[in-house]
């Protein structure tokens, strides 16, 4: 990953889960300390408007060496545990920041 790169991660789960899942990881301290970890760029939870059963997270980190220190981390298996918990599924897309910036026929769209 490099500087601004990210994951977004896609928690599903049912009766309110997703949503428990993100609150607990809030008030529990974990994502703060996340956020806390050296080359954290970014950590924040979002909810489709349209589908209560979904969070997203956007994970942002520094460079690869970076993410996978937060791998190596007894934070890993606090995750998983409440992953767990709350009976979590989960998909993953990574997203890599184009070095030379927005392409021409998408800055029109783009209001900054």
């Amino acid at each position: 990953m490099n500087d601004g790169d990210h994951g977004e991660f896609v928690l599903h789960g049912n009766a309110g889960a997703a949503r428990a899942f993100a609150e607990e990881m809030e008030s529990s301290g974990t994502a703060d300390r996340i956020r806390a970890e050296e080359g954290n760029v970014g950590y924040q939870y979002f909810q489709p408007l349209d589908d209560p059963e979904t969070i997203m997270l956007v994970d942002s980190w520094r460079d690869q060496a970076a993410l996978d220190a937060h791998h190596a981390s007894p934070m890993m298996a606090t995750i998983a545990e409440l992953r767990e918990k709350y009976d979590l599924h989960m998909r993953v897309e990574r997203f890599v920041t184009d070095a030379a910036g927005v392409p021409s026929q998408d800055a029109a769209f783009i209001r900054a």
